[in-house]
């Protein structure tokens, strides 16, 4: 097995348990784990049978600005769902959503949901 991870991508969506959240958009930060069979990367050397960052970049980019969700939690499934239907060799996909601006009453860095989606 093997594993690749792209880190901290940042888009700006409109996603949150408030109106006012999904009216006036901020900016999200996400990671994503995808875990796949890698033998056939390794036996053909080509990118089709392994993972392209920038196909993934574009397919999280889509679904975090172009889709709408209240919990950050569906939108991580979601990203993980996307990506397991696009790749029929990825064997798990986790995605860490980071959110900045939260409607908390104090100091904080932001507030992070992770999920990990597995082929059945």
């Amino acid at each position: 097995m093997a594993k690749i991870r792209i880190h901290n991508m940042m888009f700006y969506g409109f996603h949150g348990t408030y109106e006012y959240e999904r009216e006036q958009g901020q900016k999200f930060f996400i990671d994503v784990e995808i875990n796949f069979d890698e033998e056939k990367a390794v036996q053909t050397d080509n990118i089709d049978d392994d993972v392209d960052a920038a196909v993934v970049y574009d397919l999280v980019k889509d679904a975090t600005e172009n889709k709408r969700f209240q919990l950050l939690t569906a939108l991580s499934a979601h990203i993980g769902d996307k990506l397991l239907k696009k790749y029929p060799h990825f064997t798990s996909v986790t995605a860490k959503i980071r959110k900045p601006s939260v409607p908390i009453a104090g100091p904080i860095d932001y507030v992070e949901v992770e999920t990990t989606r597995v082929r059945k």
